[in-house]
């Protein structure tokens, strides 16, 4: 288990290989597909400071207003989906890594191996025991978004991920469509 803290250091991200787990510390920022389009659009000066070495994390959570906000559930959303933004996003904002589910493609995985960023994978259908790893919401942005779409800053402590693209240029899902097709190949041998 490699356990790190956010803003995250380029030299630590770049020692990160597939398949490593990794429990994140620190400010994280939920970002879908509105959130993408602003930053690549707008270039907000505010978030170029407040993501520089940051991870950005593919979720729509569940939120629930009390005396402060909390965040109920927070499971990964579909990555593949901010593909047409994701290099652009890394390369402006600095990025260091990126939370979702299901994998990026070469455009992003370029940018990662290029920028120094991975792309860690969170546990679809953990979303409820995800959000016991988020202390406490520090901030809301573009709430006008919408509630899912709004760009939540949130502090977190052990939160788990694994790596799945990093910084290097391998992909776990490379691996698994070659794999995959040895497979079919042998199938219709």
């Amino acid at each position: 288990m490699i356990k790190l803290n956010v803003p995250l250091k380029e030299e630590d991200v770049r020692k990160l290989k597939i398949g490593d787990n990794v429990l994140l510390d620190g400010i994280i920022f939920t970002a879908r597909d509105m959130a993408h389009k602003f930053f690549v659009e707008s270039k907000p000066e505010e978030f170029k400071r407040l993501l520089k070495d940051g991870v950005i994390y593919h979720c729509g959570p569940i939120v629930k207003k009390e005396d402060e906000w909390r965040i109920v559930a927070a499971g990964p959303t579909t990555s593949i989906r901010e593909e047409p933004y994701m290099a652009d996003v890394i390369k402006e904002y600095g990025i260091r890594a990126i939370i979702g589910k299901g994998g990026m493609g070469k455009k992003t995985l370029e940018a990662c191996r290029k920028y120094g960023c991975a792309y860690l994978s969170a546990i679809g259908g953990a979303a409820i025991l995800l959000a016991k790893n988020i202390k406490r919401v520090v901030n809301v942005h573009k709430l006008e978004f919408g509630l899912p779409e709004a760009i939540w800053e949130l502090e977190v402590e052990d939160f788990p991920v694994i790596v799945t693209m990093d910084a290097n240029g391998n992909s776990l899902y490379d691996n698994i469509v070659k794999e995959s097709k040895k497979v079919y190949d042998k199938l219709i041998e």
